[in-house]
């Protein structure tokens, strides 16, 4: 009877504690993600700018296969008064599963494939027309993604990497996206909650990008550092001697 008592007060102990996850809101999650890059925010509670190691999972659905890459990313937010969240210029460096850069200084897109000695150049504003619909620029309208997206609870809500599962859905048709799974921070969350602070915790942990044609892209962020005050000239490209550059309706990989 004895063993038996310590065992019960051993389980009861060492229960896992659901009360703080099961007053977490939607709203709440919401706003610990778009908050720190929206311009309204104070600047001491922004994140400026990222730079994290990240593994790609992305699995073609007409073929049934799946391939993985990973590399590093830098992101860069710069206010502008005339958008509700940040422009972004950006750097992703692939190193597999093929070495390759996708680049943008806010008003140009590069796509550079050295192995084949090509450039990829297109003008970023056609493409930030459809900013909350095209998976290349999702993450530079991260402060307004409740203008963009239908945003409710993914399942399981809870994550057991420490994060709340979100589901994105296009508020308008797409041909890109038919859908965005986001992990959004435990930590980051609970940092909203606890100071209503931002800006000094990356939010997102993974995103999931679904098409209409079943094909899905997955991006774990790790080894995040926030505000690293990168340069402007860190998200610039000038094209190498006897590297061709290649129409934009050429077919790109991301």
């Amino acid at each position: 009877m004895i063993q038996g008592n310590i065992t019960g007060l051993f389980l009861l102990l060492f229960v896992p504690d659901f009360s703080m996850a099961a007053e977490i809101e939607l709203n709440d999650v919401i706003n610990a993600l778009e908050t720190p890059f929206k311009s309204q925010t104070e600047i001491s509670e922004r994140i400026h700018d990222f730079r994290a190691d990240f593994l790609q999972k992305s699995h073609i659905a007409s073929i049934g296969r799946t391939q993985h890459g990973q590399g590093t990313v830098s992101f860069k937010f710069v206010t502008s008064p005339a958008h509700e969240s940040s422009l972004a210029k950006f750097r992703w460096q692939y190193r597999e599963p093929s070495i390759q850069e996708i680049i943008s200084d806010g008003q140009t897109l590069w796509v550079y494939l050295p192995e084949n000695r090509q450039v990829i150049e297109s003008d970023i504003t056609k493409i930030d027309a459809q900013q909350g619909e095209n998976p290349v620029t999702f993450l530079s309208g991260l402060g307004n993604l409740s203008q963009d997206f239908s945003i409710n609870w993914g399942f399981p809500r809870i994550v057991e990497s420490g994060g709340y599962r979100l589901l994105l859905e296009p508020r308008r048709k797409s041909q890109f996206i038919q859908q965005i799974t986001v992990i959004v921070s435990e930590v980051a969350v609970n940092s909203w909650l606890e100071q209503r602070k931002t800006g000094e915790i990356f939010p997102i942990l993974t995103t999931l990008v679904t098409d209409p044609s079943g094909n899905r892209t997955e991006i774990e962020f790790r080894d995040v550092q926030v505000n690293q005050e990168l340069a402007d000239q860190s998200f610039s490209f000038e094209r190498p001697e006897g590297v061709e550059l290649v129409n934009p309706s050429a077919q790109m990989s991301f």
